[in-house]
């Protein structure tokens, strides 16, 4: 028997959701943070054994909707939880479940939805509430239970009823990944009120057997945070550039030249022809 399904990884913000898709795929394809809010977009990530396969979608980390960007985000994780054979709700090990967490489990258990709670970060656990399961996806320990529980929802065929090819492991292209690699190093290099007032949009992408010649702006939103962006004599955008590259180095098993140009639109994240034009359909 074959079984092929949808599962939706659902949760607040740093809850873990990115870092389990990574672990499932054995690739960095969602990028991680401790900034809240750094997955926009629905990610798939494939994960395929002999007899099963399973197609996670990372979802945007659950939060109030304050700008049109938000509402994409959020439209995401309604869109990811309905059509999925099985959601997945992922609370924090390390930090007790806050009252709306609790309030929105409830409602989807009352729904008649296919749920699993699950503590995700085992190996930081701190405090104690009920769930189906507990895991780390850095140590890998549950993760073969969790798969298990998973498997219980998902639907049984006679003949082969996979979507993906075995070595595919997500739906996204390369161009979107690195965009995200740029952006997720841009997290990392710049100050608490800018990550979020930026975007990220490979505008060249040429390569050979040998080399990968790639071009992205850094879309920000006000003219001053162009310049902090950069940094003194170029220093911070230097440094997004050289992990950037390292990391786009590895998914693509080549040398990479990676040139990043910083463009100033203002207000990009409540016009949705801005959205629409940076990837946010």
């Amino acid at each position: 028997m074959y079984k092929f399904g949808y599962v939706a990884i659902l949760g607040k913000p740093n809850a873990g959701k990115s870092t389990l898709i990574n672990y499932l795929v054995g690739m960095k394809l969602a990028i991680v943070s401790q900034k809240p809010q750094t997955t926009r977009d629905n990610i798939l990530g494939i994960y395929t054994s002999k007899n099963s396969q399973l197609v996670f979608i990372d979802t945007p980390g659950i939060h109030k909707a304050t700008s049109h960007l938000d509402k994409f985000m959020m439209k995401n994780v309604r869109t990811a939880k309905a059509g999925a054979d099985v959601v997945l709700y992922l609370l924090d090990s390390s930090v007790a479940p806050d009252p709306d967490e609790i309030e929105h489990i409830e409602k989807m258990k009352a729904d008649g939805i296919n749920l699993i709670v699950a503590g995700s970060k085992l190996d930081k656990k701190k405090v104690d509430f009920d769930c189906d399961v507990c895991f780390s996806a850095l140590t890998g320990e549950n993760i073969p239970l969790l798969i298990e529980k998973i498997l219980k929802f998902i639907p049984s065929s006679k003949t082969k009823n996979f979507l993906y090819d075995a070595d595919e492991v997500t739906d996204k292209p390369v161009k979107f990944i690195i965009s995200e690699y740029i952006r997720e190093s841009a997290l990392k290099q710049l100050k608490k009120e800018i990550p979020h007032g930026i975007a990220v949009v490979v505008t060249k992408f040429e390569e050979t057997s040998k080399i990968a010649n790639i071009e992205a702006e850094i879309v920000c939103e006000k003219p001053n945070h162009k310049g902090i962006i950069i940094g003194k004599g170029g220093a911070t955008l230097k440094a997004i550039g050289i992990e950037s590259r390292a990391n786009a180095e590895q998914l693509l098993g080549k040398k990479v030249m990676l040139s990043l140009f910083v463009k100033v639109e203002e207000g990009w994240k409540d016009k949705p022809n801005k959205l629409t034009g940076l990837g946010y359909n």
